[in-house]
């Protein structure tokens, strides 16, 4: 018994030692990078438009288009859905908004975050739109940019089949269940059904003259 007690009472002074350096720290979903912004929120938003690198350069590059029209950014770069899924209550619900735009995926493909096969990238996406109208929220499809290749994934060789696949999901899903869908595909492809050039200079990333397209698309489908 006196055995049993002192190597108790060990582990507990061993524990105690422990300082906050030794425990993780690591904000997997980045809920750190719009907590302040949501604490800002005063004022019920028309959407939030959730999203990668794609929503986060949108809002950095034409923040009056968000502005004038009620529109919040939750875009971080680099994420996949299951990025978004986690931060969505934070990021999306918290606000009450009458829409939610979801656009994701391309990190998915890419494989940003490991190997997630296509159906379970769209098990993502319709995750958070059974959350949004769980919360009676209206959720938004659209369909990713016609990226035929990732800069910084050049081993993946197949971008704009796999796209086209999960693009082809996103459509059928949203006829499914009756949502609204902004075809951004349609809208930026050339001839070839990839990005055009003067509209990317990377094939994923819109400029401001494919955002400008966008932009037009998108506020036709909210209003």
């Amino acid at each position: 018994m006196k055995k049993i007690f002192l190597v108790t009472i060990f582990a507990l002074l061993c524990a105690s030692t422990l300082s906050s350096q030794d425990l993780p720290d690591n904000d997997w979903a980045n809920f750190k990078r719009y907590r302040q912004a949501n604490s800002e929120v005063s004022v019920k938003p028309k959407a939030v438009l959730m999203g990668d690198s794609i929503t986060d350069n949108w809002l950095r590059m034409d923040p009056d288009f968000f502005k004038d029209n009620n529109l919040i950014g939750r875009g971080i770069s680099g994420q996949v859905t299951s990025h978004m899924v986690v931060r969505f209550r934070r990021d999306v619900i918290d606000h009450k908004p009458k829409y939610v735009v979801i656009l994701g995926g391309i990190n998915d493909i890419a494989r940003n975050n490991g190997y997630i096969d296509l159906e379970n990238t769209m098990g993502n996406i319709a995750s958070m739109c059974e959350i949004a109208k769980a919360n009676k929220i209206k959720p938004v499809l659209c369909t990713m940019v016609p990226a035929d290749h990732a800069s910084w994934r050049p081993a993946l060789k197949d971008m704009k089949e796999q796209v086209a696949v999960l693009n082809a999901m996103i459509r059928e899903y949203a006829v499914k269940h009756h949502y609204k869908l902004v075809d951004y595909t349609a809208l930026l492809a050339d001839e070839n059904g990839v990005t055009r050039s003067d509209l990317s200079g990377d094939s994923v990333h819109p400029n401001m003259k494919g955002y400008k397209i966008m932009e037009k698309a998108l506020l036709k489908v909210l209003k």
